[in-house]
């Protein structure tokens, strides 16, 4: 006796098929964006173009860097929490968006939990205390007085949350007053730095090596608890005159809220298999950052750590939320 085939039943079971086919299609389907939420030149965008190229040798299709600069990164975090959840838009972003901004500010366009989903720790790094090199502060003891004799008068520039931070905990510590003067970047500081419309900066190494380097500034003091291993000779600002200073910032990546489990555990893996690759670890040696990489758990978990970590230096350091 000859089967026979039920078409329905065969027919019903190709299109479901092809159904759950259509709801898990490759990833990615096109290149990917980075969004950085800083300058072009600065420690993010250096590390983010680095995990880029990473990440487009594991991908068939480019990935490309768009910087997003403006309002204490927030520019950039809004555009990527409004982006489509489809895993084609990361942020690579610090702890200014994601632990100081919610207490710098009394309304955020972003909301930097409810609006993100976590990938992984990226890196992290130290500060470095810069001045022109006419400055008159050839210490940070040498500053610390200058300061002191006329109150309010000597300012500081900031590119980022990490860098205002750093300065107004320096104020704090040290028992002076300063003149804060933002920027949308940590390089657009250091040009008026450079320019003399402002007297000092505490930067990312990244991008304050290269200028002390090239003695176009003078260090005063590294911000962690060590000195940095590319410039020994660079006191910390805990033993060159501030006892119990330190100041570090963390890098990560973060994708739209709603991004499915697949598409976010695949991005997670191609961005720790970044780190590894020759552009990543070249940026890693030559500006003393800390290789870093976690779960999106564990992520999760540092991120709220951080957050009232720098709640509640923010607090102490008297800021109040603009």
């Amino acid at each position: 006796m000859k089967k026979t085939i039920n078409f329905s039943i065969l027919l019903s079971a190709l299109l479901i098929g092809s159904v759950s086919h259509a709801q898990t299609p490759e990833f990615p389907q096109r290149p990917i964006t980075l969004v950085i939420p800083f300058g072009p030149g600065s420690a993010t965008d250096q590390l983010g173009r680095a995990i880029g190229q990473g990440m487009g040798e594991q991908s068939q299709f480019p990935v490309i860097i768009e910087n997003r600069p403006g309002a204490s990164a927030m520019i950039g975090a809004q555009t990527v929490a409004r982006a489509a959840p489809d895993g084609h838009t990361i942020l690579i972003t610090t702890n200014t968006t994601h632990a100081a901004n919610e207490h710098l500010y009394k309304q955020l366009n972003y909301d930097p939990v409810k609006d993100f989903r976590p990938l992984t720790l990226l890196g992290k790094g130290g500060q470095i205390m810069v001045v022109n090199p006419k400055s008159e502060a050839k210490n940070v003891v040498d500053f610390i007085t200058l300061a002191k004799a006329k109150p309010g008068s000597l300012s500081f520039g900031s590119g980022s949350s990490s860098s205002r931070i750093a300065g107004e905990l320096l104020q704090q510590m040290a028992d002076i007053q300063l003149l804060h003067v933002p920027y949308s970047s940590n390089p657009n500081a250091i040009t008026d730095l450079l320019g003399g419309q402002i007297d000092m900066m505490i930067t990312d190494a990244a991008t304050g090596l290269p200028q002390i380097q090239g003695d176009r500034l003078r260090a005063l003091g590294v911000t962690g608890k060590s000195r940095s291993p590319l410039a020994t000779d660079i006191p910390t600002i805990d033993e060159a005159g501030v006892p119990g200073y330190e100041m570090g910032y963390w890098f990560a990546a973060y994708v739209p809220a709603g991004t499915p489990d697949d598409v976010a555990d695949k991005l997670s893996a191609m961005l720790i298999k970044a780190t590894e690759g020759k552009a990543a670890q070249q940026f890693y040696q030559q500006t003393g950052t800390e290789q870093v990489t976690s779960s999106p758990e564990e992520l999760a978990s540092f991120q709220q750590a951080e957050s009232k970590k720098w709640g509640e230096i923010i607090q102490k350091a008297g800021i109040t939320a603009e």
